[in-house]
């Protein structure tokens, strides 16, 4: 059997394991899930805003507005945002954010503690390593990114702002536009789509920072693979959720 069969095979059985063990009692975990949370929103929010406004006044705002104002048509950038923001750079952002900087963090902590043997020696003492170390911080990368959603629309829709200022058209009706093309499926959707990242990233950090081997070299090697993973998997996920969802529900397909 292939080498990476096995290893999705161990990720999935991993994922498995912690999320029976997070809705089972006891849930001895709180203090820890707390303390996770927090260093992750202090490491991630500022980067996660930066790259939010940067990604939707670069790519969307200032290539949009120009193809739209050879039209002569700047008024459907609200209409268009609408899509791109919540759809989309959104998620996308969020994901990204949250696997290169908690993400590895996690990585980087597990394989730690495992090349320290650490995780063996907790065993020993009867402690469920899972429950106690694994379960927290696969709960903080899963929990993180819908809360960090609404702050990336947020993001994005000043840098929305600042491209339809830059080009001296009004805001109103960019709002408006805005707001006529936003619905609750898409908000729906773009959720369900960050927390389907959120396990990913965390399935692959987690047995990425369990699996080390090698001294310091390994777990840099495995921060490095969690990485490049996280990233293929968000693209591939990216994709086929975005065919699903507009199968669904064909209205999102409609040009309004």
């Amino acid at each position: 059997m292939p080498g990476w069969l096995v290893g999705v095979g161990r990720c999935v059985d991993l994922t498995v394991q912690v999320l029976r063990a997070a809705v089972t009692p006891p849930y001895s975990y709180g203090a820890e899930l707390v303390e996770e949370f927090r260093f992750a929103v202090k490491r991630a929010w500022l980067a996660m805003m930066i790259t939010a406004f940067a990604f939707a006044f670069g790519p969307a705002g200032v290539q949009g507005a120009g193809f739209l104002e050879l039209f002569g048509a700047l008024d459907r950038l609200g209409g268009l945002y609408s899509i791109f923001i919540v759809r989309e750079f959104a998620p996308l952002v969020v994901a990204i954010i949250v696997a290169g900087v908690v993400g590895t963090a996690v990585c980087a902590d597990l394989g730690a503690r495992k090349v320290r043997e650490e995780l063996d020696a907790l065993n020993v003492l009867g402690v469920e390593t899972v429950r106690s170390i694994v379960v927290p911080r696969f709960l903080v990368i899963v929990l993180i990114g819908p809360l960090f959603l609404i702050f990336g629309i947020i993001a994005g829709t000043a840098g929305a702002a600042v491209v339809v200022i830059q080009n001296h058209t009004a805001l109103g009706p960019f709002m408006a536009g805005f707001w006529d093309h936003a619905n609750t499926v898409e908000l729906l959707g773009a959720y369900v789509k960050t927390a389907i990242f959120g396990v990913v990233i965390a399935s692959v950090s987690c047995y990425k920072g369990l699996s080390v081997s090698g001294g310091p070299e390994g777990v840099g090697r495995a921060v490095n693979q969690t990485v490049v993973i996280s990233f293929l998997l968000i693209g591939a996920v990216d994709y086929l959720y975005g065919q699903l969802l507009l199968a669904s529900v064909p209205a999102l397909s409609e040009i309004r």
